[in-house]
């Protein structure tokens, strides 16, 4: 018995509602297995998250007909924004900063590079008319922040790649959600020169936006002190994600908003932060999983078959020539190496979000926005699928990789002690670090900071300046907090470059290892 999903019916009822949530529940834990499946095989497991949902779908074992796309294209957008603020807390200021004008450049000169060509090769080698083509070509030229996040926290890039890739996809969105409303809008499309007003004045705004949230809400959790260790997580994704609705409602660039707030956020030492991290990346992962199998239920495979070749011809006219041209031309006036250039230009990876975006011409009625829909799936499906796994032997194939490569970043803890004017800092140390072996003393932290506790296999002492640290040690560090800052910057260092870091080269600060497969 076919079962349909719409957007109007009925109230559920307690056993309708007690269903769903098993549902729900059963699709939830059969992803998070999915985690380790795609982990191991190298697969991206946003491609199995969408397998889910294809086959709990039409043509699949569930036979859920599922049509909504105005309710896709709001789940799809909530969960883009809880993303977003989830990169925007994992990217360090410090790996961004350099690369900040070429992404930049990318996010505005690439766009419109690459929406050309690739609007050109669908009308010109596949034969749609000029608006499905614009449309095809402005939705696929979004990176994806999540197919990127997830690959790059897998793979040791150098440092100015990484912060290109992560910060194009940040803020690339919005340009190319500007465009895809202009294009997809009934009546003749704006001049070119109001469609680049419209976007530099709502990147303008939602720059503002976001950068005034998040330092407000920055100095309102550094300086009050919450009730409960619990409530900081809950309070930095509410400021991150109202930076999107303030930036939104003043007609700017939500989605940027809410980047910039929540790295704002991100990079101001906050206190409890590793479990605010730990929170952040579990509904990252929640919104992921939601948002592919969602846009797994809308597809239809049966309408799939006629729109295979169409897409493959797309998708090659976008990754061997739009997308080099993109990086290639945006990025002449930088010095970056060709191979850098070349590796950029084969991790612009697609994902959820030029699906979501492909069904912005669906809630407006264009005529043929089926049809665009099911090409943009196929061509992400089919160049994720080629291109993620692919990405690491590229990197090897260029010689590159970050220096940082064999090291992992302390997840430290702050606690502040508001009555004595300091701060506990807690934190273990990893497998992979290069404080193992390294003494106490060897640390050579500020002065106004000490090591008081070391905890070794179940057993807790007090350290000698001569103890010498082990893998697994989980350390107690009690700062005052005019050195707090220091006192962190000191312990990555020695993490990342062990007991000579700072003397042979290796700057005080660590970079960032990020698990989200």
């Amino acid at each position: 018995m076919r079962r349909a999903i719409r957007g109007k019916g009925r109230p559920l009822t307690v056993h309708q509602l007690n269903e769903l949530l098993l549902i729900c529940s059963v699709v939830l834990l059969i992803a998070v297995a999915a985690v380790r499946i795609s982990s191991r095989s190298g697969l991206p497991s946003l491609l199995i998250y969408l397998g889910i949902g294809v086959a709990i779908g039409q043509d699949g074992i569930g036979n859920v007909g599922f049509d909504n796309a105005e309710l896709t294209q709001v789940i799809g957008y909530a969960a883009l924004v809880v993303i977003l603020a989830e990169g925007g807390l994992g990217t360090k200021w410090k790996e961004i900063r350099p690369a900040l004008p070429a992404a930049v450049v990318l996010s505005l000169v690439g766009v419109a590079i690459s929406v050309g060509v690739t609007a050109a090769g669908a009308h010109y080698l596949v034969g749609l008319e000029w608006r499905q083509a614009l449309i095809i070509g402005a939705v696929v030229s979004s990176t994806d922040a999540a197919a990127v996040f997830s690959v790059l926290r897998k793979v040791p890039l150098p440092a100015r790649v990484t912060g290109v890739l992560e910060a194009e996809s940040g803020f690339n969105d919005a340009p190319v959600v500007i465009l895809v409303v202009a294009f997809s809008t009934v009546g003749p499309v704006d001049e070119w020169y109001v469609l680049v007003g419209k976007i530099m004045l709502e990147l303008a705004i939602g720059a503002a936006v976001g950068l005034a949230v998040g330092w407000l809400g920055a100095f309102g959790l550094r300086h009050v002190a919450l009730p409960a260790s619990g409530l900081y997580p809950i309070a930095v994704m509410a400021i991150a994600v109202s930076a999107y609705a303030a930036g939104a409602l003043v007609h700017g660039s939500g989605f940027l908003a809410v980047y910039l707030a929540a790295m704002v956020l991100g990079n101001a030492k906050l206190p409890h932060w590793p479990a605010t991290r730990g929170f952040a990346d579990g509904l990252g992962w929640i919104a992921q999983i939601g948002m592919f199998v969602i846009l797994g239920l809308l597809v239809t495979p049966s309408d799939l078959v006629n729109d295979f070749w169409p897409a493959v011809i797309i998708g090659l006219v976008l990754t061997m020539v739009a997308r080099p041209l993109e990086v290639f031309l945006s990025l002449l006036p930088f010095r970056v190496p060709w191979r850098e250039k070349a590796l950029m230009s084969w991790a612009g990876l697609r994902g959820a979000v030029p699906i979501i975006l492909a069904t912005i011409p669906m809630v407006y009625g264009i005529e043929g926005s089926d049809r665009v829909f099911n090409i943009v799936f196929v061509l992400v499906v089919v160049y994720t699928l080629i291109q993620g796994p692919t990405l690491p032997w590229v990197a090897r194939k260029l010689k590159l990789g970050g220096p940082d490569a064999g090291t992992t970043d302390l997840g430290i803890e702050s606690a502040p002690l508001e009555r004595l004017r300091g701060h506990l800092l807690s934190f273990s140390v990893p497998e992979s670090s290069r404080m193992h072996g390294v003494e106490v003393s060897e640390l050579r932290l500020p002065a106004g900071a000490a090591v008081t506790l070391v905890v070794r296999d179940g057993r807790s002492f007090v350290p000698l300046p001569s103890t010498v640290l082990r893998r697994r040690d989980e350390l107690l560090v009690v700062s005052t907090d005019p050195v707090r800052d220091a006192a962190e910057a000191r312990l990555r260092a020695v993490a990342h470059g062990g007991k000579l870091a700072g003397w042979l080269g290796t700057g005080n600060h660590g970079g960032s290892t990020r698990s989200r497969g």
